[in-house]
């Protein structure tokens, strides 16, 4: 029977909770033990920004995630954007946001739900017809950390990528990324051998609450004032506030440097 070394349990122990009273949390801790966190039943994705304008520490390290074909961050030594938007459902937002990137030129990879393919097939066109990747957040949006089977995981990406070709009469773009950022190893690993590239991200905030908008002077605060090279940032589609300052926020992020680039040049 293997020993307990209850003086590395206890020094882990105190370590948690320095980092985090610190105001490190959790990303802090992984950094120097993040394997054990990786084969955790469940884990939530998580940041922790230290200093404005640079690249976050996550969960886990790039190089780390680059294991299981997983990312969250692009070149930090490049002042690039890649834009990512997660859309369970149309609220009538989408058009204006489409609108704006189209204005720019900007690329960007909507992660798509079942019940937004079959409601808002027309949308879902649109993406495509504009060069934007469509890809796969599931069919039904579960806690994917709670499917253990190869089975019951191919069938939430399976779902969504028949009900996408039945629209499109295309193939899927293979990105996956875990709904609600709910993850274990063994998703990463299931998702892998189906041919798909696992994407978290590196600067998000809270636009989904539809009766809790954030204010424009919000939203800016926090998307000017985390935005880093190599950036993937998640927003979502749902959003009013992000459809009404997608426009102008683009150009805030170009005068500051950034250009846009795709997740095909980072996992690629």
């Amino acid at each position: 029977m293997k020993k307990i070394n209850y003086k590395k349990i206890a020094f882990y122990t105190l370590l948690f909770t320095v980092m985090y009273f610190l105001g490190g949390g959790i990303s802090i801790l992984v950094n120097a033990y993040g394997k054990d966190f990786l084969k955790s039943s469940e884990s939530n994705w998580g940041l922790g920004f230290s200093t404005e304008g640079q690249p976050p520490t996550g969960n886990a390290t790039a190089e780390k995630l680059k294991e299981y074909d997983a990312y969250y961050i692009g070149d930090v030594n490049k002042k690039v954007i890649y834009l990512t938007f997660d859309a369970g459902y149309e609220n009538g937002y989408t058009p204006a946001i489409l609108d704006a990137l189209k204005k720019h030129n900007v690329k960007a990879t909507f992660f798509l739900v079942g019940n937004y393919v079959t409601s808002s097939p027309d949308l879902v066109k649109r993406m495509v017809e504009e060069g934007h990747n469509v890809a796969n957040h599931t069919y039904n949006h579960p806690n994917m950390s709670k499917i253990s089977t190869m089975e019951s995981f191919r069938k939430e990406i399976e779902d969504l990528e028949n009900a996408y070709k039945g629209i499109t009469n295309q193939e899927l773009t293979k990105y996956y990324r875990p709904p609600q950022g709910k993850y274990s190893e063994n998703n990463m690993k299931m998702a892998k051998e189906l041919g798909y590239k696992t994407i978290f991200w590196s600067l998000a905030y809270v636009d989904w609450y539809n009766d809790k908008q954030p204010t424009h002077e919000e939203a800016y605060k926090k998307l000017l004032g985390r935005i880093h090279p190599g950036a993937i940032v998640l927003l979502h589609s749902t959003s009013k506030t992000n459809s009404e300052i997608l426009d102008e926020l683009i150009m805030k992020w170009k005068d500051m440097g950034y250009t846009f680039g795709t997740l095909d040049d980072i996992v690629q």
